[in-house]
Formats: structure tokens, sequence, C-alpha cells
């Protein structure tokens, strides 16, 4: 029996965006972005399903473009940067358009499907093949004990418990 060849892809981090959008006080939406983080993928085919997919952020790298709420977010209230410096996920399946995988922050892992459009192979000016994500989905953050809550004198939540994603990958054929 054949085995099949596995072929590996590294992240365009050029070309990449991790971004996350979440309501604040119900009328209006903060985005932030991690900057520093890494990806890869491992496939059998040309359209990635079944693929093996992982990702690394740095969550000291976190921005929101606003560094009092950076720091509120790395602190133990949020994503406690000091004792969970990364935030990682790795893909369980991928079908062509629902990719499942395990999304670990803190210590707390939790399974996720996120929607999926692949945009495709193309092969750059320098002969390099590339392959191009865009990847969706919501998350709870109280799921992965990010609990700080507030609520203003009106009444209204600071901070919805549902994470909007917003993933932009591309990828560079090994």
């Amino acid at each position: 029996m054949k085995t099949a060849v596995k072929t590996k892809w590294n992240l365009d981090v050029a070309h990449s965006e991790i971004s996350f959008k979440v309501k604040h006080m119900m009328i209006s939406t903060v985005t932030g972005h991690f900057e520093d983080f890494s990806a890869t993928a491992e496939t059998e085919n040309e359209n990635f399903v079944n693929a093996d997919f992982k990702f690394v952020a740095n969550v000291d790298s976190i921005n929101t473009k606003n560094s009092d709420r950076d720091a509120h977010l790395k602190s133990d209230d949020f994503f406690n940067a000091e004792e969970y410096p990364e935030l990682t996920f790795k893909s369980k399946s991928f079908d062509g358009d629902k990719l499942v995988g395990d999304l670990t922050i803190r210590d707390k892992t939790k399974e996720i499907i996120l929607d999926v459009d692949f945009n495709g192979l193309a092969v750059d000016p320098y002969g390099q093949t590339k392959a191009g994500f865009e990847i969706t989905g919501k998350v709870n953050r109280k799921d992965f004990d990010l609990t700080w809550s507030a609520v203003t004198e009106a009444g209204s939540i600071v901070v919805s418990d549902t994470i909007k994603l917003v993933v932009d990958l591309q990828f560079i054929k090994e």
C-alpha cells in the first residue's frame, strides 16, 4: 500500500492577518489583532480537504490600538499573558467548508467549528505556489475563562461574550 505524500505549507505572514471583533457596550464593535503568530498546514491534495492545520498566537502581541485596553486584555482578567503566553489551534477535520479543531486559550481547550472560504492556489512572480483562505467563526470568551465583566450605570454590558474571529491566511508551499 502506497503512503500518500504530504505537502507542507508555511504561513506567508506578510499576507495574513488574525483579527477578532467584539461588541463594546453593545453599541459599537472593537477590532483587535495578534501581531505575532504562526501557522502551518500539511495536506495530501490541492483542495486541502483533511489537511492538518496548526496555529499559534503570542498573546502578548495583542493590539486593539489602545494600550490601556491591550494591557487589560493581557492581564488575568482576560488572557493572563504572563502565565499563558500562547493561544493555539489544532485542526481535527476540514471538509473544504468547515474547519473543526481544538482552540486552547489559557488552560482551556474547546472544540470549535470555523467557516472557511478556500480561495484557491496561485503561483506568484517568483515561482512560489501560494494558497489563500478566509476563515470566520464565533467563540464564547467565557468558555475559555475570559470572564471579566462589567455593566454600565444604564445597564449595558461593557464587553460581549461572543467574539467574532476573522482570519485571513496565505500559505507558501514548502
